[in-house]
């Protein structure tokens, strides 16, 4: 018989411990996204994974915000966060700290995320792109590589919450079979 845990049963760790734990090679950059629910989601799905950090930029809304907590639920306390006017300003901060950059989008040139190879023990970024517009054509111009999503349904897009989601748990477990 399935039984669900108990909270006490989750050994949760608290934002101190979540602060000095090992993080997950991965900086999130969000390129201008509109919903602040979107960043919120980001925000959990990043504390579930351990990400190092997110970059808000451009338009994306940023902590404190009652919208944002919303679906963040308090990971806006435990994930570390930088906010950058632009998104090519993030990029010029990532690699001038040694960083790959590659953009998550449908583009010539772009490798499926199940057969990208996570370039452990470099530190990668990963770019999302506004729900509209996608990510920045000049941020493009700036990328190391691009990753896309499969899609086989009629729709040729996710919800930004939903691709982060996808492509941390998979960038996730790449890093783990590496380290």
């Amino acid at each position: 018989m399935m039984r669900k845990l108990k909270l006490l049963e989750l050994n949760r760790i608290s934002v101190d411990e979540f602060k000095q734990a090992e993080k997950t090679p991965i900086v999130i950059v969000l390129d201008n996204i509109r919903s602040l629910h979107n960043i919120g989601s980001v925000f959990r799905t990043a504390d579930a994974y351990r990400v190092e950090s997110i970059f808000l930029c451009g338009i994306t809304g940023t902590p404190p915000n009652k919208e944002i907590h919303k679906t963040a639920l308090g990971s806006t306390e435990s994930v570390d966060w930088k906010y950058f006017n632009t998104t090519t300003e993030a990029i010029h901060h990532l690699k001038e700290n040694n960083y790959l950059i590659y953009a998550v989008e449908q583009a010539e040139g772009s490798v499926f995320l199940s057969d990208f190879v996570f370039p452990f023990p470099r530190k990668a970024a990963f770019v999302f792109g506004n729900e509209v517009n996608g990510v920045e054509d000049a941020v493009m111009k700036e990328m190391n590589g691009c990753i896309e999503i499969p899609q086989y349904g009629t729709k040729h897009s996710l919800n930004i919450s939903v691709s982060v989601g996808i492509v941390i748990w998979e960038l996730f477990k790449k890093w783990k079979e590496l380290k």
